[in-house]
């Protein structure tokens, strides 16, 4: 019958209309901003930099490898190295970035950033209100506020978190265990070869024989 799919919908509206007063679950709208509902997991607007612990410079992943700056499409990430380096969670000395810029007016969110980081540095945020009436420096985030924590991070993807603190956890434990073992070796190296110099003979001095010229009469 000509129009059965328009009434079916019409139908279906109205029953959804006067559903939502008496079923929460037929409720499709929120009184935004007043009421948000929670993001997915797997929601992503601009990137931000993991920090572990509670400082923010000496917990920051990033080590200034610049291939995030290079890989963005629209190039609106700015990272200067710095001159000196700092121990990274293994303990390996590393560079950090002096200056890590992103302009979030030009980024179009599309995480390349996070899939070519090789140390888990870089991830989305889901933060999207962002409304600013200085539309340059307003939007463009540095280094400090772009650091959030570990914490943060877990809160926002606990799955992909959990993998990643698993991994470096393990990657802790490998670098631990070899520096132990290293230093053990050494220690029986130095402990062998003082037992070498203990069992060799003591060098004993050549004999010296004085001849006397023989005396002219």
């Amino acid at each position: 019958m000509l129009g059965t799919g328009i009434l079916k919908g019409m139908i279906e509206t109205a029953r959804n209309v006067a559903g939502s007063y008496v079923d929460a679950e037929r409720l499709t709208t929120v009184e935004y901003p007043e009421v948000k509902l929670p993001p997915k997991e797997n929601a992503r607007s601009f990137p931000f930099l993991v920090f572990d612990g509670d400082d923010p410079h000496a917990g920051l992943r990033c080590v200034a490898c610049q291939i995030c700056e290079k890989e963005c499409p629209p190039q609106c990430i700015y990272i200067n190295k710095s001159k000196d380096k700092k121990p990274d969670h293994i303990g390996k000395p590393q560079l950090y970035p002096a200056t890590f810029d992103i302009d979030v007016s030009v980024c179009m969110s599309c995480q390349i950033c996070v899939e070519v980081c090789p140390f888990e540095a870089i991830k989305m945020d889901q933060e999207f209100e962002l409304s600013t009436s200085d539309r340059f420096g307003g939007l463009l985030l540095t280094k400090k506020e772009l650091a959030k924590s570990n914490d943060y991070y877990r809160r926002l993807h606990p799955t992909e978190a959990g993998e990643i603190d698993a991994k470096r956890a393990e990657e802790k434990a490998k670098a631990e265990a070899k520096a132990k073992s290293d230093a053990e070796a050494k220690a029986r190296a130095a402990a062998e070869a003082g037992a070498k110099v203990e069992k060799s003979p003591a060098a004993t001095p050549k004999a010296t024989t004085a001849t006397s010229s023989p005396t002219q009469t």
